[in-house]
């Protein structure tokens, strides 16, 4: 809030706005705050009882000393009262006794030390205020009287009338009690905060010195040092926590940098080679043109152009996956289609026995997509049999099932997660080379992946590779308004 001083604004220094304090300042602020009004609602409550109860205390005693008066009144029939009971002491100050016609009968002899000493003749209170039967307690002094006495009234009737007693207890030191109890308060209350306060500090600078070497630790790794982890405490609290996170984070920025690299060299390898030998075409022809002939550029240049583009659109593919922007077109798809249209495909080629067990299934996804990763599976089953290839769909509630078994070598169990790798081949394990890039199996869990569905890799019944694709027959979640990717 702004000083105005002379008609001019002036604004509070910087170091008094609580924005610009520390968490350290503001946790000890808050909890100085917290614990200070906590404290002056507790005191405020504990007077009250106190001084509820040393009144009581009081008043009890003065209602004692009316009920042992009226009680030898009954016996004597109003004739006599012994003096022991007109006696005063410290907590009764004063006591009378009116008789029927309300005059003072009896009276207890004045106290010189009292600011208004007891006027025999004159009642402790007014007598309209006595209840005709009964007692009372706490009714206040007549005028002339202290004001600290509270008087208990009782009346008590007799053969010879109606007398009134009334006995004053004097509050003086029931107020001395309270006001030293508020003192010590008042002197404690500050130093139970500023304590409460300084605890506060401490406590949150110790734990805010893990979270600044978590911060100095973070700010010293580079992109070349991602090895390094921040220091975990000791303590099992949110600190810690939070230090197991990071390094679990760091750990994975770790892998998808080292993936990134590996995927940037392996990209870089595999583009080498057809982009060498396009060169050395175009050189060729630069320098001899009279070679540049049509079997020059269907048998070299097309191919490998090919070859290329086809690695450049499945690189795309990895790279939106991988910003998980492989947006789907998302329709009806007869999977049974599909199956029967790449058997006849792959009938024509007339190197490999095709079997296919089809059953019609229909489900919600991407067609192009769904089309790629069984062209994928198949080409994969193709390379590596050594005669036959099975392809069969099949539907279990609401999955559907693609099943593609080649009689080839076979997939290792140790190497059934890894061939779904991109840039992995396992040509020394298998019995043909396929000439691919190692990515046409990571383009099959990819959109298979966006379809919510898996796929796993297996035994055929005739000992090579069995891949199963399972997929909702509902299509993805959460597709609204799908675009195909530039693929």
């Amino acid at each position: 809030m702004p000083m105005v001083d002379d008609g001019r604004v002036k604004r509070f220094p910087a170091w008094l706005r609580p924005s610009r304090w520390g968490v350290q300042i503001r946790s000890a602020v808050v909890s100085a705050l917290i614990v200070g009004v906590v404290l002056l609602a507790a005191a405020g409550a504990m007077l009250g009882l106190l001084r509820h109860s040393l009144l009581r205390e009081l008043d009890v005693a003065a209602d004692v000393r009316t009920g042992q008066i009226a009680d030898e009144l009954r016996a004597d029939d109003g004739d006599h009262l012994p003096d022991g009971l007109l006696a005063t002491e410290r907590e009764v100050a004063a006591v009378q006794v009116l008789g029927p016609d309300g005059r003072v009968r009896w009276s207890s002899a004045p106290n010189p030390r009292a600011e208004h000493p007891a006027d025999p003749k004159t009642p402790l209170t007014d007598p309209a205020a006595v209840p005709p039967t009964g007692h009372v307690t706490g009714l206040p002094a007549a005028d002339g009287y202290d004001e600290d006495l509270r008087v208990a009234a009782r009346t008590v009737p007799t053969p010879s009338g109606t007398y009134t007693i009334l006995a004053a207890a004097n509050s003086e030191s029931a107020e001395h009690a309270l006001a030293e109890v508020a003192g010590l308060l008042a002197i404690g209350g500050p130093v139970v905060v500023l304590t409460a306060a300084a605890a506060t500090y401490l406590l949150v600078g110790r734990s805010l010195r893990s979270v600044e070497a978590i911060r100095a630790r973070v700010d010293r790794i580079g992109a070349t040092a991602l090895s390094q982890r921040v220091p975990v405490p000791l303590a099992r609290d949110e600190i810690a926590r939070l230090a197991e996170t990071m390094n679990e984070m760091l750990a994975r920025v770790e892998a998808g940098h080292q993936a990134q690299r590996r995927f940037v060299g392996d990209a870089s390898h595999e583009l080498r080679s057809p982009l060498a030998t396009l060169t050395a075409a175009l050189e060729l022809a630069r320098d001899r043109p009279q070679v540049l002939d049509r079997d020059l550029i269907s048998g070299t240049l097309l191919p490998e152009a090919q070859r290329m583009r086809h690695l450049v659109e499945d690189l795309l593919t990895l790279a939106a996956a991988d910003e998980d922007r492989l947006e789907l077109r998302i329709g009806e798809v007869d999977l049974d289609d599909l199956v029967d249209a790449e058997a006849a495909a792959l009938r024509l080629r007339g190197d490999v026995a095709v079997q296919t067990s089809i059953t019609p299934v229909r489900i919600i996804g991407d067609r192009p997509k769904l089309t790629r990763t069984l062209r994928n599976l198949t080409d994969n089953a193709a390379a590596h049999t050594r005669s036959r290839v099975a392809i069969g769909i099949t539907e279990s509630g609401d999955r559907a099932r693609l099943v593609v078994d080649d009689d080839g070598p076979g997939i290792p169990a140790a190497d059934r997660e890894r061939v779904f790798g991109r840039f992995v081949r396992l040509e020394a394990d298998r019995a043909r080379s396929s000439g691919g890039s190692g990515l046409g199996l990571a383009i099959v869990a990819e959109i298979v992946a966006a379809h919510n569905g898996t796929v796993t890799v297996g035994e055929s019944p005739w000992g090579g590779a069995r891949f199963v694709v399972e997929l909702p027959v509902l299509g993805p979640v959460g597709v609204q308004q799908p675009v195909p990717d530039p693929a």
